[in-house]
């Protein structure tokens, strides 16, 4: 990865370290590192659909999510940090079984006592499941003007 964040404080050079580590673990595949890397009363929110709180229930909705995917590469495009928040802009390319996908992505991290304690995603949803060849069901509330 050759995006490169400057981080002066302490606090923002720890919480850069935790953010490349949970980068390399999601791009390892590695659930257990994720989620050890999570807070234990973390929230993981990406913002279209419910958060999710907690070490243990994000571990097991991390397995699920990751089941059958044999590539997966945060390709980071821009990071910043500002004291223990790390903001991730970034392209996800991942394979699962046979369908190959990309999505830009922003993430924003809380960093706390050297877990993350929040992250927050941006995407769009109907963009990632198109590429990951997830049909879509369509929903009259959603067409409301």
């Amino acid at each position: 990865m050759s995006t490169q964040a400057i981080a002066e404080t302490e606090t923002e050079k720890a919480s850069l370290s935790v953010a490349m580590d949970m980068v390399q673990a999601w791009n390892e595949l590695d659930v257990d590192k994720i989620a050890d890397l999570f807070a234990e009363d973390a929230v993981l929110h990406s913002v279209m659909i419910e958060p999710i709180q907690g070490r243990e229930v994000l571990r097991a909705h991390l397995a699920a999510l990751l089941k059958g995917a044999s590539y997966l590469e945060l390709q980071l495009k821009n990071v910043a940090v500002s004291g223990n928040v790390v903001f991730l802009e970034r392209v996800d390319t991942f394979k699962v079984g046979e369908q190959e996908g990309a999505v830009p992505v922003v993430g924003i991290l809380v960093i706390k006592d050297g877990h993350v304690q929040e992250w927050r995603e941006y995407y769009d949803r109907a963009q990632l499941l198109s590429e990951m060849g997830v049909a879509q069901i369509d929903s009259p509330a959603l067409n409301k003007h």
